[in-house]
């Protein structure tokens, strides 16, 4: 059995175990309850979910399928996708859209033997970015909330999709700063395995739930095998992204580094060739001077270092 490191107190929200056991378990959903509102700002107002099955496969063998972290529907049929993305995937807003899709299209009934008038419920994707952000953000935004809109009026097109990224690297407010209950949730959770207790500015049912749910000394003995074990896959993979990271900055660096003394190499070659034809234009003209001056030719290619044939030629 893995050992907890450092002894923490609360584990790590980020680990897709721990993930799953604050915001897809019986006892979380007053927690994502709370924090679905809190993200949608009174938007939305959810009073129950219902957590659904998070594999989808293809229709066939040949179309992708999609696993999400969590996903449930609220009363009215809205359906969530709640997500952890801890390190930059190439096409990764792709992948939100593909997920959408996927909500949305098993929306649909098969088999044909249903009308269906395209009476498309809400469908929405939150996800936690861990350690990136998004190309093209703001560092000063820690949520974007994106939505179909007019590219030239931004009124909104269609309101029932929508994108809800939070970038917890923009997320930098201290505990004094912390003016919504938005920003306790995220504060919670960027920083829970740093509390050796609850504080107390992070009060109410729906902390004491998370707080009690994240306690290492709460987990069986199984559990903190499985919470130990998912630790340690995310440790691996970071340090094999922070040794590709270095490794790549090494290669750029070294390659720079053979460019500017290549690009050295270059201008000196250039200086030498430019100085050897300055040179020789100088013994040139010298020898032409000469010369005129019916200076012998010998003389001339004594003090000029050329041949007596270069002499004559000139």
């Amino acid at each position: 059995m893995l050992n907890q490191p450092q002894a923490a107190t609360f584990i790590d929200p980020f680990v897709d175990w721990s993930f799953k056991r604050l915001f897809a378990s019986h006892e979380s959903k007053s927690i994502l309850i709370g924090l679905l509102n809190h993200l949608f700002k009174g938007r939305k107002y959810i009073t129950a979910i219902e957590y659904r099955q998070n594999e989808h496969h293809g229709e066939n063998v040949e179309e992708g399928g999609a696993v999400f972290d969590v996903y449930c529907t609220d009363a009215d049929g809205s359906n969530f996708i709640i997500e952890i993305q801890r390190g930059y995937q190439e096409n990764f807003k792709e992948r939100a859209l593909f997920y959408a899709s996927r909500a949305i299209s098993e929306q649909a009934p098969k088999g044909g033997r249903k009308k269906w008038a395209y009476d498309i419920t809400e469908v929405y994707v939150i996800a936690f970015l861990e350690d990136f952000r998004l190309p093209g953000g703001i560092k000063s935004e820690y949520v974007q909330d994106i939505c179909l809109a007019n590219r030239h009026t931004g009124k909104i097109f269609y309101d029932k999709l929508g994108f809800i990224f939070i970038e917890m690297l923009n997320f930098v407010k201290k505990p004094e700063n912390l003016e919504i209950e938005l920003d306790k949730w995220l504060y919670a959770l960027k920083h829970l395995t740093e509390f050796n207790e609850r504080p107390v500015y992070l009060s109410g049912p729906e902390f004491d739930q998370l707080f009690n749910l994240a306690k290492y000394a709460n987990l069986t003995r199984e559990e903190r095998e499985m919470y130990n074990s998912s630790l340690k896959r995310k440790w691996d993979n970071k340090n094999v992204l922070d040794y590709a990271v270095k490794t790549a900055v090494t290669t750029a660096v070294a390659e720079a580094d053979q460019k500017a003394r290549e690009d050295e190499r270059a201008k000196a070659q250039i200086a030498i060739a430019k100085a050897e034809k300055e040179k020789k234009e100088v013994v040139r003209n010298t020898a032409l001077k000469l010369k005129s001056q019916n200076i012998s030719l010998e003389i001339i290619a004594n003090a000029t270092g050329l041949s007596i044939e270069e002499i004559e030629q000139l």
